[in-house]
């Protein structure tokens, strides 16, 4: 299965898929679509909350695992 992922306005019960999405589907492919949306404003407080509170468990003694991440001798 292939997927693709875009951004775009639905107007008037339309949905414009790009041309560069759409050039990838074979015609007369039967597609799945799932829609998204962002029914609340954003609060950028409550996401800082929420990093910081995410970050607060790192420490230094982790970053073991970020040198692990780039080391390819270690795979």
């Amino acid at each position: 299965m292939k997927s693709a992922e875009f951004d775009g306005p639905l107007m008037n019960g339309q949905l414009a898929v790009p041309p560069e999405v759409a050039r990838k589907v074979p015609a007369g492919e039967t597609i799945h679509v799932v829609l998204l949306w962002n029914d609340e404003p954003a609060d950028d407080a409550w996401s800082h909350a929420g990093r910081k509170q995410f970050e607060s468990a790192y420490v230094p003694e982790d970053a073991i695992y970020e040198k692990l991440i780039d080391d390819t001798s270690a795979r």
